[in-house]
Order: C-alpha cells, then structure tokens, then sequence
C-alpha cells in the first residue's frame, strides 16, 4: 500500500468511527469529495474536531512525526486543510514530504 493509500485510510477510519454514532441520513460520506466544513458541511463543530484529532493522532502515528490540520500554518492555507477529504489528505501529503 503506498503512503497516500494508507493516510486516506486513516481519514476513512476516522469517518467510519464519526459515522458510528450518526443516523443514516447523517453519515458523512467516505469519498474524496467530502465537504468536511463549510456550509455544505453536515458536520456541527463537535463532529470536526473528533474528526480531526482522530486524523492527526492516525497520521501522526503513520508518519512517525507530528501531524497537525490546525496550527497557523495549516490555518493560512487556502482552502484550509479540512474543507474535504482530498483537501486533508493533500495537506497530509505535503508534510509526509517535507524533510
């Protein structure tokens, strides 16, 4: 499995777990077009941060250093690393790629 594949299992998971405690109508999709935040976003505020420290802790552990989707220099980004699935794991990707 390569890196990317195993990072966007992490998000997976980390939906897959958020999803255990919703209804059917709503589970946040497990796709790389997920809105995550935003107003298309069916995630309240509770939800994200759950979301996003389970994708930090999962990485983190994955990559062997600190990952982080809400520091400064993630919150400078445009979009900000958690609008959506591909968004979060391109950021992911960058810091899996810088030395």
């Amino acid at each position: 499995m390569s890196k990317k594949d195993a990072i966007l299992e992490v998000i997976y998971e980390a939906i897959a777990d958020l999803n255990d405690d919703k209804s059917e109508d709503e589970k946040v999709a497990a796709t790389m077009d997920a809105i995550l935040f935003g107003p298309e976003s069916g995630l309240d505020s509770l939800d994200l941060v759950s979301l996003i420290v389970d994708v930090e802790g999962g990485a983190s552990d994955l990559l062997d250093k600190s990952v982080s989707l809400s520091d400064d220099n993630a919150m400078d980004q445009d979009p900000v690393p958690f609008t959506s699935v591909a968004s979060m794991l391109d950021y992911i990707m960058g810091l899996a790629d810088e030395k």
